[in-house]
């Protein structure tokens, strides 16, 4: 059955117009390990403590989880319908094309994925950033002496990326083995971690009453802002699930097994986050040290709760691991997105960053063009922290833009425009996740764009609204460039008369048909 699953996942691609060059290596697991992996929920949220902490306390912190956890479940659901209908490594620029209204194809396809693109690029460069900066607030933990340097962090972060790239380059056949020891390392961390706090505290917790009700502003923003500001540390936790739709050609079964998967690893992520995050703040001492700490919110709560340097930081070595997983997975994603975007053409020199190579079987130079990218985003640290913070905030609020835009059209067109497919949202809880997803989208696109402290200074300004800018002037001068000219977007008429296939699980027959009664619905 595998064999005649992998033909018709061909057939499928082939209808959309690509030809199936990258084998598809990973099973469901090993592809939900790798999306985990990127979400690293319980890591990057205990690993971004201080962005909520000053920023709404444990209020922020715990509730903040729970309303980005809806939203993004909401936006996970409305994706996994696109991802059923158009299984497709372009994702969210390919699905735009698709249903948008004929003469906007090209532009909105062009414009969501130069976003989806440089969002990805960004994120791959949050796990070196969040790396780097544990290893060197252990150092200082051990060293009081040690004044920590910027190109310290730079040099362990570039290390980071080093070892991504080599994996990625020279093991991609081992990748499938690679992400299910991430997803399994993950979760064991995730308990050994909270057994290991909760036992060595016992019975000095803090009370239910801090935990789940404490309020702490310390940013100068009125309490509700600074409470919705707290959220970019949920965002950071649970962005990035539409990895699934750029491996997808890289998975048997792909509009079947997909959906499931973008849905589950968010689903996964809020759980973990949710106990992982009640549990630190149940043995935390006082916020004040916490938020002060120089060696980091997270190690100096391991501390509080085992008394004992040495234990704290093996405990770390999980997240610190757990961090390396998610660099590589998220730089495998980067390149697989990158690529796909130059097979449509997007990209300046699209041909060569379209290239697979023949032996290692992979998009080599989309891999060489990320990973030069993300050191000189290391560059730019060396130069000015804040503004490689603004880099990583972009990437959240770019992947959430490139979430937002193929529901929105699709609500627009009154949610009629996919085809049959197998994962269908039923009517009204359609509507409702789609509309939820957006209006999350929209709210914490505004709110990230908002400088973290008042009152704002050349050197705590949010310089994240200038690099997304600098985005999308690049994407707007290059389209008159070239994209005008050139760019056709992905092929959106479906070849033939669909796939009949009557034992194909997927339902994808009759496509052609769905396409025409969306365009006749649009007369």
């Amino acid at each position: 059955m595998a064999h005649h699953t992998g033909h018709s996942d061909d057939a499928q691609l082939a209808a959309l117009g690509h030809e199936a060059e990258l084998k598809r290596n990973f099973s469901p697991l090993s592809m939900l390990g790798l999306a985990f992996a990127i979400l690293n929920s319980w890591t990057a949220l205990s690993a971004s403590l201080s962005l909520a902490l000053p920023s709404g306390g444990p209020v922020a912190v715990i509730w903040g989880l729970i309303t980005a956890g809806i939203c993004n479940l909401c936006l996970a659901a409305s994706l996994a319908e696109f991802l059923s209908a158009y299984p497709t490594a372009g994702g969210q620029y390919h699905w735009v094309a698709v249903i948008s209204w004929k003469p906007w194809v090209p532009i909105l396809s062009w414009i969501t994925g130069w976003i989806n693109v440089s969002g990805w690029i960004a994120l791959v460069a949050s796990g070196g950033l969040l790396g780097s900066q544990l290893i060197v607030g252990c150092i200082s933990f051990y060293n009081a002496s040690y004044e920590p340097q910027r190109w310290h962090q730079f040099l362990i972060y570039i290390a980071y990326n080093i070892v991504a790239f080599c994996i990625n380059a020279f093991m991609n056949r081992l990748l499938p083995y690679v992400t299910k020891s991430a997803f399994v390392w993950s979760i064991t961390g995730f308990v050994v971690i909270s057994i290991t706090l909760l036992a060595c505290s016992s019975p000095n917790y803090s009370s239910g009453d801090f935990v789940y009700r404490a309020f702490i502003n310390e940013t100068g923003w009125p309490d509700g802002i600074a409470w919705l500001l707290g959220l970019l540390q949920a965002g950071l936790g649970l962005t990035g699930f539409d990895a699934v739709a750029h491996m997808i050609e890289e998975i048997p079964n792909a509009s079947v097994e997909g959906p499931k998967i973008m849905i589950a690893c968010v689903g996964i992520g809020v759980f973990t986050g949710f106990v992982f995050l009640t549990v630190l703040l149940f043995v935390a001492g006082n916020p004040e040290d916490v938020i002060e700490s120089s060696a980091g919110p997270l190690l100096q709560i391991f501390l509080d709760a085992t008394g004992s340097r040495g234990g704290s930081i093996c405990l770390l070595i999980f997240p610190l691991i757990c961090l390396l997983f998610a660099t590589t997975s998220i730089m495998t994603t980067s390149s697989r997105m990158t690529y796909a975007f130059a097979r449509d053409g997007g990209l300046p020199a699209s041909r060569f960053f379209a290239k697979v190579h023949p032996s290692l079987e992979l998009p080599l130079n989309s891999l060489y063009l990320t990973t030069a990218l993300v050191v000189i985003f290391g560059c730019i640290f060396l130069g000015s922290s804040s503004a490689f913070n603004a880099i990583i905030s972009a990437s959240v609020v770019a992947l959430g833009v490139s979430y937002a835009i193929p529901p929105a059209i699709n609500c627009l067109r009154g949610r009629k425009m996919l085809p049959a497919r197998a994962f269908v949202l039923p009517g009204l809880f359609g509507w409702i996740a789609n509309l939820i997803g957006i209006a999350y989208v929209i709210v914490t696109t505004v709110l990230f764009l908002f400088p973290p402290d008042l009152p704002a200074t050349g050197s705590n300004m949010n310089y994240c609204v200038v690099v997304f800018f600098i985005i999308l002037i690049i994407s707007i001068v290059q389209w008159f460039v070239d994209g005008r000219k050139n760019y056709k977007g992905p092929q959106v008429e479906i070849v033939g008369e669909g796939i009949i296939d009557p034992d194909s699980p997927n339902g994808y027959a009759g496509s052609r048909k769905s396409y025409e009664d969306g365009g006749e619905a649009e007369k």
